[in-house]
């Protein structure tokens, strides 16, 4: 028989059950459509999370404390040695790879301006900050080092700060406002960054001259970290080295003791949270694909229901000459049909779903063609696979057994 005639008899057979073969294809549908969703969303998080990292930067490096520890176990961060304005001075003297240095320092509090108030984090830097993490200024200035030594209350502000204290279209230059009590005048306004990889408006911020920190808000003499940038992205392993090496002699440790704090790079950064999204992004394609799995064992007891429904049907093609693989081929083809068009319909549903949860969620994507091409695949395989068995029961049934079916 030829294979155009087995498909016709094959696409028959399943409008002749239109709502138990569309029931049948909804595994597969689903199963698709979720693998298409979740690693169209996992990719466009990756994408983000890289982005985001490296609009901060390239050759951004971080250094935090970190917890003194003593055989092996950790004190916490109480016991650890605070970072000081003295090793950002150690770092820019004694480190040739290091183009830059600012200190760092983050608290969160209310602002206020007449009957208008809004929570928000502030963040205490030098002049320095704005090159290092490529934070442009929108309107207004920096301020200097001047006002830096003179621990004076002038601030920069971000985008959602302006539009929640004074309006969208407002300029507050000039204008004052009080953090925790404290007035400030505004003096800038930062460049909008938008949402964060992990949902935080990083334009919801406050950034005042860290001596302003120490010495009027937070009331310490350390710092919380220390952002450096290196020289050159090629420089920023040497950079690291030196770094080490500068706070490991200012913080007086000897060749056995582990260091009291730790340094990173954004290339680590990027590369540890784009592992963790890829991790992320398979375990939900998984999770996903069970649907295909579930979708095929619905095929295959469908098949098994057809095969005994047309027994008789069977059986008489068999006395007027079909051959075995002719009745295979045509209980297999209509398995195949309904988990490629199963696949064809999931891929549609998913790239919806994906661009559904972009449009409302603001959750970047990125539909590759290969998570397409996957998902289709497995679909069909699945078809083959989970019709295979019914179909070769069908064409093993005796001719004469089969007739006398009821």
């Amino acid at each position: 028989m030829k294979i155009i005639n087995l498909i016709k008899l094959a696409i028959q057979s399943i409008l002749r059950n239109k709502f138990r073969s569309l029931l049948t294809m909804l595994g597969i549908i689903i199963g698709v459509a979720s693998v298409i969703a979740m690693l169209a969303i996992g990719e466009g998080s990756k994408i983000s999370i890289e982005e985001n990292i490296s609009s901060m930067g390239s050759n951004l490096i971080m250094v935090f404390p970190s917890g003194e520890r003593r055989g092996g176990v950790s004190l916490g961060s109480s016991d650890s040695k605070k970072l000081t304005i003295s090793d950002c001075e150690k770092i820019i003297s004694q480190c040739p790879s290091i183009k830059s240095v600012t200190p760092l320092l983050q608290t969160n509090g209310q602002i206020i301006s007449g009957s208008s108030n809004w929570p928000t984090s502030l963040r205490g830097a030098n002049e320095y900050y704005f090159e290092i993490t490529n934070q442009g200024i929108a309107k207004g200035r920096s301020f200097t080092s001047e006002e830096i030594r003179r621990s004076s209350k002038v601030c920069l502000i971000g985008e959602t700060v302006k539009e929640n204290i004074f309006g969208e279209n407002s300029d507050p230059i000039g204008e004052k406002i009080r953090f925790n009590k404290i007035p400030f005048e505004i003096i800038g306004i930062l460049e909008s960054k938008g949402q964060s990889t992990f949902g935080s408006d990083q334009d919801d911020i406050l950034i005042v001259p860290y001596t302003t920190v120490q010495k009027r808000i937070l009331a310490i003499t350390s710092i919380h970290q220390i952002f450096t940038s290196a020289i050159s992205e090629t420089a920023s392993e040497q950079a690291v080295k030196e770094i080490e090496e500068t706070l490991r002699k200012a913080h007086k440790l000897t060749g056995s003791e582990e260091n009291d704090f730790s340094i990173r790079t954004q290339e680590e950064i990027m590369s540890m949270l784009s592992s963790t999204s890829q991790v992320m992004t398979t375990l939900l394609a998984a999770i996903a694909s069970i649907s295909l799995l579930v979708g095929g064992i619905g095929i295959m007891n469908i098949m098994y229901v057809s095969v005994t429904e047309r027994t008789r049907e069977i059986g008489l093609r068999s006395a007027v000459g079909g051959r075995e693989q002719d009745i295979m081929w045509q209980f297999l083809i209509e398995s195949i049909f309904m988990s490629v068009t199963g696949g064809i319909i999931g891929i549609i549903l998913g790239i919806s779903i994906a661009f559904s949860v972009s449009h409302f969620m603001n959750w970047p994507i990125n539909i590759t063609v290969d998570s397409i091409f996957l998902a289709f695949f497995f679909a069909s395989i699945i078809g083959v696979f989970f019709g295979w068995y019914p179909a070769r029961k069908a064409a093993k049934l005796d001719p004469i057994n089969a007739l006398r079916h009821e």
